[in-house]
């Protein structure tokens, strides 16, 4: 969630056909992102919710990708991934 000023301003934006948005400078700016920084976004209560990433609630609720990262515990060499997948002997 936003913290800090933002004075509840809202803006709109056009989501591009690559499926982008610019998020505005104000929240930018009150989330701390500058370019390269990673978000997550969340669909709570029927909103969307943008999140600094790690920065989400404990009580959030995971998705199945959050669940499954980091889970694996199969480590591949992939010299050795790659000669199972050919079906080298």
């Amino acid at each position: 969630m936003i913290t800090g000023n933002t004075s509840g301003r809202a803006m709109a934006t056009t989501i591009t056909v690559k499926g982008q948005v610019t998020i505005p400078k104000h929240i930018r700016d009150a989330l701390k992102l500058a370019p390269g920084s990673q978000v997550e976004f969340a669909v709570e209560n029927e909103k969307v919710v943008l999140y600094k990433a790690g920065a989400r609630r404990d009580g959030a609720k995971k998705d199945r990708f959050d669940r499954a990262r980091g889970a694996a515990e199969v480590k591949w060499d992939p010299d050795e991934l790659m000669s199972l997948l050919r079906g080298d002997d």
